[in-house]
């Protein structure tokens, strides 16, 4: 690998007198102020007072300002300490003549050619900035900021977008010109700015994605690291290398124009590849940590009056908000490490504990990985429905080597059948139905079929979520229109709201940009507050290191379902757990009253199961990160097993309790085939548990197949002679799609007789050990059955 050349940065030219350019800079800011129409004696002596501010400001430091940084501490519930982020031992600082010359050279092409000639501010880059300002009647929407007004900002301001702030950096950055020579600053910089994932400065970096000294990178990597600081979050190489390697290749560019590296140097650094090797130590408590500084970033933003927004005008303007929202996240993300700022959060460890390792046993059974993290993989939110909180959250399942995605909220995906509750059928409620109005299930040409193809004509809509009649479903949306039930999303701040969602395959679960466990469990637990919708975050109290109040959740809640239609939803899903033909029954809590709901997505390739208790609400994930079709996935099977054991544990110790509904729930008079007479419901739960041992039953030699065998018959046995077809039919489809795992592990156990490997499977066909400790959702058994699709890539099939 080609080491980066040691041409000399700096440009020896002759500089204009420094007071003639602060003089020069006066007169700009005079000028933009009398021209945005806020000309007036008190901003004018407001302007000459931030300058004194600034010279106070930059006084007072020492070389040692730019070389210390505080810890970030996160806390739990109990006010004990989670994880110690980041401390100024963590962070090794690099003088400037350890520094490769193609460090300060890089980020000298692509932040600020100038930097060598200005002192401190560009005058042109003020004077389009000041223009904006005039444009925009105050303003501030561009930066025009040189490498010492970034370091003015990142060490000294706080990250506020406004004329105020632009000023005194600009203040700040002469003062700092004055003070120390061009290499310090470079100095100063390269140690001080985010390359993301909490590191700070070059060596930082260096370490974090390469494991390696700084001196001992090549330009191409140097190259690489440099163009992550301009906006961390999209040019995160361990969630976007691509846009890393897009800018690194630019970066390149630059250092070829201004005759720092020769073609050949340029040539050689693009055409490398670029192979990342993470530090190998790291925190074991990654997922709350990425989360805990997501949410104090958020929490930052709304405190400062950052307007959130999931609605656009156009393709432009999202873009626009995009860009707003990546640079205003970054700079608080900033403020934190910067700070060193105590963050108070919701999580209990306990809790915590338990659905990692609830998730971790679960998923046991899948061993395949990539780079050392498992292919398959689940993700879970608990949300305390009485604070709106989180108090746990998931986003992977164990492993040795660092996971740096937390798919519990950086992970979005449709959430098949568990939407329906959310943009279909409370909305519905909310617009006039009930529980027992009657629609037609049956399949009408273009639209999606039924799980298994099976309809039931006039059934009640209590009757279309417990059996998720995707036909139903995609009616009564139609009829409250798609604008109506997005309406609802929206205003539980779901994120990834697509111009495309306004179809009705969005019934189904179809959204084209997904969701995750986080907007899935806040939205169940409004159900159970009684449309009552708290932002869910796992921040208490943010304060700084001596212990000043930053921040204090105050817990807004507001309206977005009536407490009519919230209840009537949650009696449903109650029902759905309850009875035995609901797609939910399986995983029912037996010491503790719940609501829930399954979701499978087209080809078996997302799993998910969204329930509350009067407690607590957990939504869960299941499926592979680069989405793929597994026959055993569905709703009630590896996500609804998670639920069930993880709420069990949860609620033990706890009070049993109904939800506090009204008892104005309409009744269900539309009982399909009378499935209601005492004789019959002992018929159906006894068939039920016969199919249900038959699947859990675990196969790990050929003698469990034998027993698995035996089971099935007795099972078939009992769902024949069910009287409700409704039923016999649920219940023959789950033995059929248990039986094909079986026999798939059953090929897979001979395969493996003379090997010693006990019974693990390895190579192309990795993911095999099928779901043999998990039930199978009975109404999705069916993974050909296709929705109606506009505009999106997959198809939502749960049911």
């Amino acid at each position: 690998m080609e080491k980066p050349t040691n041409k000399k940065v700096r440009n020896k030219v002759k500089k204009p007198k420094k007071k003639k350019i602060r003089s020069k800079v006066l007169l700009i800011l005079l000028l933009v102020v009398l021209a945005a129409g806020i000309f007036n004696f008190s901003k004018i002596k407001e302007i000459f007072s931030l300058y004194d501010d600034a010279s106070v400001k930059v006084s007072s430091i020492s070389q040692a300002t730019f070389n210390s940084r505080g810890a970030v501490y996160l806390y739990d519930n109990n006010k004990e300490v989670i994880d110690k982020l980041i401390s100024s031992k963590d962070v090794e600082y690099v003088s400037y003549n350890r520094l490769p010359q193609a460090v300060t050279q890089s980020f000298v092409a692509i932040e600020d050619k100038d930097f060598f000639k200005h002192h401190g501010v560009s005058i042109k880059a003020i004077v389009r900035a000041a223009y904006q300002i005039v444009k925009n009647k105050g303003e501030i929407t561009q930066g025009g900021s040189t490498i010492t007004q970034q370091l003015a900002k990142n060490v000294f301001l706080t990250q506020q977008q406004s004329m105020k702030r632009k000023i005194e950096e600009i203040f700040i950055s002469l003062k700092l010109e004055k003070m120390y020579t061009k290499e310090q600053i470079l100095e100063f910089y390269v140690n001080n700015i985010y390359f993301a994932n909490g590191a700070y400065g070059i060596q930082a970096a260096s370490k974090k994605y390469f494991n390696k000294d700084v001196n001992e990178l090549d330009l191409s990597q140097i190259a690489f690291l440099a163009a992550i600081p301009n906006n961390p979050e999209y040019y995160d190489p361990l969630k976007n290398a691509n846009n890393t390697i897009q800018r690194r290749n630019l970066i390149l560019d630059n250092m070829e124009e201004a005759n720092f590296i020769t073609q050949n140097q340029r040539d050689k650094a693009v055409s490398e590849q670029i192979t990342l090797n993470p530090e190998k130590t790291y925190s074991k408590q990654g997922y709350i940590d990425s989360y805990a500084i997501d949410c104090a970033a958020k929490a930052l933003l709304e405190q400062r009056g950052f307007q959130f927004r999931n609605s656009f005008k156009d393709d432009s303007d999202r873009e626009a908000y995009n860009k707003s929202y990546s640079d205003s996240y970054t700079e608080c993300v900033n403020e934190i490490y910067r700070n060193g700022y105590k963050i108070y959060t919701s999580i209990d460890m306990e809790k915590q504990k338990l659905l990692q390792q609830t998730v971790d046993d679960r998923l046991s059974e899948f061993t395949e990985k990539q780079d050392g993290i498992y292919t398959f993989q689940g993700a879970a939110t608990t949300i305390d429905n009485k604070t709106g909180t989180v108090v746990a959250i998931v986003g992977g399942r164990s492993s040795d080597k660092r996971d740096y995605l937390n798919r519990a909220f950086q992970s979005f995906r449709q959430p098949g059948s568990t939407l329906k509750p959310l943009v279909v059928y409370t909305p519905a409620f909310q617009k006039g139905f009930t529980p027992s109005s009657v629609v037609e299930d049956k399949y009408t040409e273009g639209g999606p079929h039924n799980s298994g193809d099976a309809y039931y004509g006039n059934v009640t809509l209590s009757y279309a979520v417990q059996l998720s009649l995707n036909t139903v479903a995609n009616q009564v949306f139609k009829q409250i229109t798609p604008e109506y039930g997005i309406s609802f999303l929206k205003a539980m701040n779901f994120s990834k709201i697509s111009k495309y969602d306004y179809t009705l395959s969005t019934a189904l679960g179809g959204l084209t940009n997904g969701s995750n466990t986080v907007e899935m469990a806040s939205g169940y637990s409004a159900l159970e507050r009684g449309g009552q919708y708290i932002n869910p975050t796992c921040i208490l109290e943010i304060v700084d290191s001596s212990g000043n109040e930053i921040y204090k959740n105050n817990y807004k809640t507001k309206e977005v379902y009536t407490k009519q239609a919230s209840d009537w939803m949650t009696a449903v899903l109650k029902g759905n757990m309850e009875n035995s033909w609901g797609t939910a029954y399986k995983v029912r809590l037996f010491d503790m009253t719940s609501a829930g709901k399954t979701g499978t997505t087209d080809n078996s390739k997302d799993g998910w199961f969204c329930g509350y208790t009067p407690y607590y609400t957990t939504a869960v994930w299941v499926g592979y990160d680069k989405p793929k079709e597994l026959s055993s996935l569905y709703g009630a099977t590896y996500p609804g097993g998670i639920w069930h054991d993880y709420m069990e544990k949860l609620h033990q110790g706890l009070s049993i309790k109904d939800f506090e509904i009204s008892n104005d729930i309409p009744q269900d008079n539309n009982s399909m085939n009378n499935v209601t007479g005492d004789t019959l419901k002992d018929d159906n739960t006894i068939a039920k548990d016969a199919v249900s041992k038959y699947e859990s039953c675990k196969i790990n030699t050929m003698e469990d197949i034998n027993q698995a065998e035996q089971l099935e018959e007795e099972a078939s046995q009992k769902v024949q002679k069910l009287q409700d077809k409704i039923i016999r039919d649920q219940l023959s489809r789950e033995i059929l799609t248990r039986k094909a795992s079986i026999n798939q592990r059953k090929l897979e156990l001979q395969q493996s007789k003379n090997n010693n490997d006990n019974g693990t499977t390895n190579g192309k066909n990795s993911v095999t050990n099928t779901d043999i400790n998990n039930n199978t959702d009975n109404s999705n058994n069916n993974s050909n059955n296709v929705g109606t699709k506009t505009n999106k890539n997959s198809n939502a099939t749960d049911n």
